[in-house]
Order: structure tokens, then C-alpha cells, then sequence
């Protein structure tokens, strides 16, 4: 059933649990998602970022929230990093049910101004938004926005942006990074931080840079108040190394026969991240 963040993650806030954000920027990642969440009982949210729209075209958030409505557990289709009010025009005419303004790189009121100003026309149109105060890591193997430095967030600035943009959700630097960690980097949180911002607001947070982080750190960023997961990398690796070693048989052609497995493989990271983040059995949580 189709929602939008607001709705889905203040459940998640109330029963202390989080939901996995999968960034589908393919069909055979939409049907992954969809079908773990069924098996799995629980929640989740469907990412596509703008690189990603571009490249499916506005038909591909029709097929999804189609998907979405088809199914019974809660699902929302959430714009991933729009950087621009025109990125996020785009988002509701494709029918998004959340969208996310990423104005972290510019200064603090420039974040607030552009942030409020979504906030003020996506929310009459019963659509979410999610916002990002401090900058995620980039480790230069993701496409998705991020710094060579990470800028923690500030706990009083959190308290008075969210004030002042209305905001649904909010991304928090709390030293994770976009794309795959190297060999031998060991990521490290600043859950101290998140304590402090999570004390100071009243909405569900959000944790970019999701992958590859120990499963022992983000289930304890869980309980400290992180309600949203993104992931990426995490699902995308093992799907792709899937594909190229199917595809050592230079006979196959079919789509169906190719991707097969490659979704099997991917169905079973998602189901992972679910039982991590504690979502798993909790789609009856939601009146659907």
C-alpha cells in the first residue's frame, strides 16, 4: 500500500524500529524490494534519485507506485538527494510520495530557506520531505551527492532547523559515507551525536551512507533514534557480481533467465537489512 514517509516513520519512531531505503534505479531492484517486503512482512521504501529518473524516464515512478498499490504491505516512493526546486517539480508530477531536498553543501539559512520552501509545496499535496543538515562521505565509488569531508551535525542547529522548514525527516552526519568502504577502512559513528540530535527533535532521522557500516553500530544507531536506512552499494554489489558470473555462459539472452538469480542473491542482503533494522513483522503495525 502506497504512503508517504510522514506516515510510515512515525510508526517506525513510535515501535522503535527503522526501514530500509532501497535505491531502485532498476526494475529487477523494484522487484526485489517489493518481494522481500511481502515475505518479509515489513516495510519499505523505494528510492530513486534524480541520475536514476533520468536515465528510467517519469514512466518508471508510475511502475512503482503501480507495484506499490498492488501490494499490501507499506511501501513509499521517496526522491533521493534532489538538489534543485525543479528536481523536486518533477518529483510530484511522477508521483513521488516523499521527496528529498539536499541543500547540506550551503550555508546554514540557504538550507533552511530552499528546504521551507519545498516543505511549504509538497506538504498540501500530501507529500513528505526529507531534508539533511551536516554532509554524508563520498568514498568515489557512488553516484550519489556526498563530501570528501564529513561535517557532523549539530545538535542545536538540528533543533532550530527543523523548526523553522517543517521538515519530516532529517539526514544526520554522524561519519557514514556514500558507495563501499576500502579494504581495511573501518567506519566509525558518532553515536554520542545522534543522542544528542535525537534528544533535541521530535521527527524520525534519517542514516545515509548505510553500507558497510558494522551491523552492531547501525542496530544501536537504531535504538538511539534513527528511523530511515539508506542503501545502496550493499544491494547493487552483490546483484551485479551475480549478473557477470551468469553471464559467463555467452548463450543466455533472456532477461528472465539472466537476472534470476542475481535477484535471489539481492533478495537475500535486503532480507538481512530488514532483520537488522528490526522491520521485519512489522507491516501489521501499519492500518492499512
Amino acid at each position: 500500500m502506497l504512503m508517504n514517509m510522514k506516515e510510515l516513520l512515525e510508526v517506525a519512531d513510535e515501535h522503535h524500529f527503522a526501514v530500509p531505503a532501497f535505491n531502485a534505479g532498476c526494475s529487477q531492484i523494484l522487484k526485489a524490494a517489493i518481494e522481500t517486503a511481502e515475505e518479509k512482512h515489513a516495510p519499505v521504501i523505494i528510492e530513486v534519485h534524480p541520475d536514476e529518473l533520468e536515465f528510467q524516464g517519469d514512466a518508471f515512478i508510475t511502475h512503482c507506485v503501480k507495484a506499490a498499490n498492488d501490494t499490501r504491505v507499506p511501501v513509499v516512493i521517496h526522491l533521493d538527494h534532489g538538489s534543485s526546486y525543479g528536481q523536486i517539480e518533477r518529483a510530484i508530477r511522477a508521483g513521488y510520495t516523499s521527496v528529498m531536498i539536499d541543500a547540506s553543501r550551503c550555508p546554514f539559512e540557504e538550507n533552511i530557506a530552499l528546504t521551507k520552501r519545498v516543505a511549504d509545496f509538497v506538504h498540501p499535496l500530501g507529500v513528505s520531505v526529507e531534508a539533511e543538515l551536516g554532509t554524508i562521505g563520498i568514498m568515489g565509488n557512488s553516484a550519489e551527492e556526498g563530501t570528501k569531508e564529513i561535517t557532523y551535525t549539530i545538535p542545536s542547529e538540528a533543533e532550530e532547523f527543523v523548526k523553522r522548514t517543517g521538515v519530516d525527516t532529517l539526514a544526520v552526519g554522524i561519519g557514514t559515507a556514500h558507495g563501499l568502504y576500502p579494504e581495511g577502512y573501518i567506519p566509525k559513528l558518532r553515536l554520542d551525536i545522534l543522542r544528542e540530535i535525537k534528544a533535541a527533535v521530535n521527527i524520525p532521522l534519517v542514516l545515509h551512507g548505510g553500507s558497510g557500516n558494522p551491523d552492531g553500530e547501525v542496530a544501536e544507531a537504531v535504538k538511539l533514534g534513527i528511523n530511515k536506512v539508506n542503501i545502496s552499494s550493499d544491494i547493487k554489489d552483490p546483484f551485479y557480481r551475480q549478473v557477470r558470473k551468469t553471464l559467463e555462459d555467452q548463450t543466455l539472452r533472456e532477461p528472465n533467465v539472466i537476472y534470476a538469480d542475481a535477484i535471489e542473491v539481492m533478495k537475500k542482503v535486503m532480507g538481512q537489512k530488514m532483520d537488522l533494522l528490526g522491520c521485519t513483522d512489522m507491516a501489521g503495525r501499519y492500518h492499512l
